[in-house]
């Protein structure tokens, strides 16, 4: 959008911009998360699969496989075996899912929804430029973009930081910066190609 502002276009050429910037990049995050996630959904099915073979054809060297993972946990043999027999009767495909292969029924990857909450995620935070240009006067539509824009990047950054144990402040600086580069080099571009627009005509 500050790249189309940028280069002397009227209000709806840049709105234009930002709406189909929008669906496409919340298009391009959905199918990009779906095919990610769909990569991983068959490597956890085909690791259960395997399992589910083992499992039928030799279940007591898994269940012998199962008592090793508690013995090295830290559990005494006898006491290993026996919770390994008891967890077994219970849900056997579902104790090795747990404590061989790490996985759980209820945290399986989910293609469809990682790809909805990525692409809703990314178009909502892409209405925030296009709401700085619909309240913003025409000669503060590139600040009001830009300013709205690094704002929101600096929270996510910050809110990224947070979630993930890093210090607030470096962890949204890094964001804002990459962000306000961005808006720099779309600046320069645009207003580069509507000078000669502008001076071929």
């Amino acid at each position: 959008m500050i790249g189309v502002a940028a280069s002397s276009s009227p209000k709806v050429a840049i709105l234009v911009a930002g709406v189909a910037g929008m669906v496409a990049g919340a298009m391009s995050m959905a199918v990009g998360e779906y095919v990610s996630v769909s990569s991983q959904r068959d490597a956890e099915q085909a690791d259960i699969g395997l399992k589910k073979n083992e499992l039928a054809i030799d279940p007591q060297a898994e269940l012998q496989e199962l008592a090793i993972i508690y013995i090295k946990r830290g559990l005494e043999e006898k006491l290993a075996m026996q919770i390994a027999k008891q967890l077994s009767a219970h849900n056997q495909l579902g104790a090795h899912m747990r404590d061989e292969l790490g996985l759980e029924q209820a945290s399986l990857s989910r293609p469809l929804q990682a790809a909805w909450i990525s692409a809703v995620s990314f178009a909502a935070f892409a209405l925030v430029p296009i709401i700085a240009l619909l309240i913003a006067p025409e000669n503060l539509r590139i600040p009001m973009i830009a300013v709205f824009s690094l704002v929101s990047l600096a929270v996510l950054g910050a809110l990224g930081g947070h979630l993930g144990g890093a210090k607030l402040g470096r962890a949204a600086l890094r964001v804002t910066f990459g962000g306000a580069l961005a808006m720099t080099v779309t600046a320069g571009i645009g207003r580069v190609l509507g000078e000669y627009m502008n001076y071929s005509q």
